[in-house]
């Protein structure tokens, strides 16, 4: 930033000399431009405008958005440029002449102004950087918005749901995307912050779909968390309260039956248990970890996408995902059993045509003993409704370029449909 009198003006002479500066700063005192639209309206060449940005120096600025946009001295430049090319002309042939007494009067009124003139640019400037400190502490506060979402979404799942303190924290927005998934036709949005403070520093990942939060994951880069209060010391008990906290936040009547079934569980063994239509499972994997999965559950078809997992590390929750709200069944019908399921995973990879280095090759044989064999609920097509369906993967007899050894296979398990091939290299 400028320090001295001298530079600002010196900034602000600069710019106006030269036209295409002038015009630049009409455009954006318009309104904000990326770099291409000033490429098009001013028929310049790409290094040419780099050249008279640069040369705009701290009148202008670049946003997140990547548009630019005068700053508070830009506009003051803009004002003054407006007033020069706004002033009424003289008609030199027209001047009047005035006694020595009026001329030494008009002189020192002359003086005057300018000495006022000086002073109010001087207050401005002053005013200006009060203004930018404002701007400053409004940006930060801005960290934590994104496209949709909003500040207060994010700061109440840290703060009300997980309990994180987060004015402990300088919070910073580290990126964020949006797509449309075409396979689940819903919005999706992807934000990752970083948490920093003198005692600890995190990394938390966000994920919304449909504008519902989807998805928490928690990196402890150095030291656990500030929390607003001490977690219970009960894993169990932690996990009430956080399921409690988001019932309150998000409202889903979903989350009345897992709450009813988390206190019929006493301890973090190794177990499931289901009422009504939700299942949950326990799995604790002795590395201080344990993972709590609510799932929909029906005719004996366990819907592990339509679900609600957290995931606890030494009784910090490192991860928490939901699905439940947005994954809708279509049928339980379960037409192909397992080894059904096999021997047709079997009969496609005989007739399968593969592109191995440049070559087609066709009909892989596989052993006898599958690698492995999974019932995992799938959508069916572009949809969010779950139909049962078989993964399998099967080795083959033996290795082609690339190493591929294996072939899976997945089929839908009501008709029978193979939806999904893929070569796999497996040791």
């Amino acid at each position: 930033m400028a320090n001295t009198e001298e530079e600002i003006y010196s900034i602000m002479f600069t710019s106006l000399k030269h036209p295409v500066r002038r015009k630049i700063l009409r455009m954006l005192n318009d309104k904000p431009l990326t770099f291409k639209e000033m490429v098009d309206h001013l028929e310049v060449s790409s290094s040419h405008l780099t050249y008279h940005l640069e040369n705009l120096g701290e009148l202008i600025y670049k946003m997140d958005n990547g548009k630019y946009k005068l700053s508070t001295f830009g506009l003051a430049t803009v004002s003054a440029m407006k007033g020069v090319e706004e002033a009424p002309e003289i008609e030199s042939k027209r001047r009047l002449k005035l006694p020595f007494k009026w001329r030494a009067v008009f002189s020192a009124l002359m003086v005057a102004v300018l000495i006022l003139a000086a002073m109010s640019s001087i207050q401005y400037y002053t005013l200006s950087q009060l203004t930018a400190s404002q701007e400053s502490l409004v940006s930060q506060n801005q960290e934590l918005m994104s496209w949709g979402i909003g500040t207060s979404k994010i700061a109440h799942i840290l703060r009300n749901v997980t309990l994180i303190d987060t004015t402990k924290y300088k919070i910073t927005l580290l990126s964020n995307t949006m797509e449309y998934r075409n396979d689940f036709s819903v919005t999706e949005e992807n934000l990752k912050y970083s948490l920093n403070s003198l005692e600890s520093n995190l990394d938390v990942d966000f994920r919304f779909r449909a504008n519902h939060f989807s998805r928490y994951e928690l990196h402890m880069i150095e030291s656990q968390p500030i929390f607003v209060l001490t977690p219970p010391s009960s894993v169990i008990e932690n996990a009430e309260g956080i399921l409690k906290r988001y019932k309150a936040y998000s409202g889903d009547a979903y989350l009345d039956g897992m709450l009813n079934l988390l206190t019929q569980v006493n301890n973090t063994q190794d177990q499931s248990i289901a009422k009504d239509n939700i299942k949950l499972q326990i799995t604790n994997t002795g590395t201080n970890t344990v993972e709590f999965l609510w799932m929909y559950t029906e005719n004996g078809v366990d819907f592990n996408a339509k679900s609600l997992r957290m995931t606890f590390q030494r009784n910090i929750l490192i991860e928490m995902s939901d699905g439940y709200f947005l994954f809708t069944i279509a049928n339980t019908k379960v037409n192909v059993n397992q080894e059904q399921a096999i021997q047709i995973a079997r009969d496609y990879a005989k007739k399968l045509t593969w592109n191995i280095d440049g070559k087609q090759v066709t009909g892989f044989d596989t052993l006898e003993t599958p690698v492995s064999v999974q019932f995992v609920p799938h959508p069916r097509g572009n949809s969010v409704a779950l139909v049962p369906y078989w993964y399998i993967i099967l080795r083959l007899d033996k290795f082609y370029s690339g190493g591929i050894n294996a072939v899976s296979i997945g089929l839908y398990a009501d008709t029978g449909e193979v939806v999904d091939v893929q070569m796999l290299s497996s040791t």
